[in-house]
């Protein structure tokens, strides 16, 4: 095991699969000598060379058409678009292209876009979106969202190896964050949830961030002796209904954390999924924490009312006790 912090594990990632085959290259904008907006490909340039650290112009659209193309023909690119908020100047490529041209060819499109996510650092309204829920709803994209070091190496890899699109969503509070990490090979599986806290109470079930900010909010409320689970989704698209309605059978209530905004998003999908699944072992309404439904602001002060976190959590789960106790 190695103390990484998380930008030098989904660095160690890309560095082991590029060792690992040929076909791997990476693409983005000033990913190369100066090693991307958040430093996860700094030195790749010096062993890989221009040939498989390709710097791009600022055209998010044409590098990613670049990499559809290129997956079709047996490659397997991987994409940085520098924040989450400039893929939508590639949408007609993702959504229309890398989604769509294995239904449509039977070739499989194995190529990774990575992109940073969230907000936390006061870069206001168009570098601080969540967008994840957008392209969950895309019919062949796989959409990855890893809370941990540990995790987004293995999942980052494994998202490689993937014959199929995968969205990789970074949240910006990720990259500093350390954990041990094993020396050998290892991958996490798409599409599988993981419970990161055992409880008893209530189910909080979350993703990238908020799986941090549930676990302070667990901490919190188990000096009330009240004891919630954390549900880790890990993969938002496939998603993983059947550990988390195996969750609220056990503990009988739900609160569903998300940074995006709540209408479209994520919180109501998995809610809806519980009510398909495990309607009758609910006690208590669903309750949903998200961002307020406005632009993300650049005052960090405003940014801080509008994203939610583990207060926002705790207040929710002691809500939906009071449900249940009525």
């Amino acid at each position: 095991m190695t103390e990484r912090y998380c930008s030098e594990a989904l660095r160690d990632a890309l560095a082991e699969e590029m060792r690992r085959d040929e076909h791997v290259f990476l693409l983005g904008e000033d990913i190369a000598g100066y090693g991307g907006a958040f430093g996860v490909t700094k030195g790749l340039f010096d062993e890989f060379g221009a040939a498989r650290v390709r710097n791009t112009p600022i055209s998010e659209g044409s590098f990613t058409g670049i990499a559809v193309g290129a997956a079709l023909m047996g490659m397997r690119p991987v994409v940085e678009i520098m924040f989450m908020d400039f893929i939508t100047l590639a949408f007609d490529q993702i959504v229309n292209q890398a989604a769509k041209f294995r239904f449509a060819y039977g070739e499989p499109v194995p190529m990774v876009v990575r992109t940073p996510t969230g907000g936390r650092r006061g870069y206001g309204p168009t570098h601080s979106q969540s967008l994840e829920a957008m392209l969950a709803a895309v019919p062949g994209l796989k959409v990855v969202a890893p809370s941990n070091p540990f995790d987004a190496k293995g999942l980052l890899k494994a998202s490689i190896r993937d014959d199929n699109p995968v969205i990789f969503v970074e949240n910006k509070t990720l990259y500093p964050q350390r954990a041990a990490i094993p020396d050998e090979d290892y991958t996490v599986p798409i599409g599988k949830a993981a419970v990161v806290r055992e409880g008893t109470d209530a189910t909080v079930v979350a993703y990238s961030r908020m799986v941090q900010e549930a676990l302070i909010a667990a901490e919190s409320l188990a000096e009330k002796s009240v004891q919630i689970e954390v549900v880790d989704l890990r993969t938002l698209k496939p998603m993983d209904m059947d550990t988390v309605a195996a969750s609220v059978e056990k503990t009988g209530r739900l609160v569903v954390a998300e940074e995006g905004p709540a209408p479209g998003g994520i919180a109501g999908e998995v809610a809806l999924g519980v009510f398909e699944r495990a309607y009758y072992s609910l006690d208590a309404p669903v309750k949903r924490v998200a961002a307020a439904d406005r632009p993300i602001p650049a005052s960090p002060v405003l940014e801080e009312a509008t994203l939610p976190g583990a207060k926002e959590i705790a207040l929710a789960v002691a809500q939906t006790l009071e449900d249940a106790n009525e």
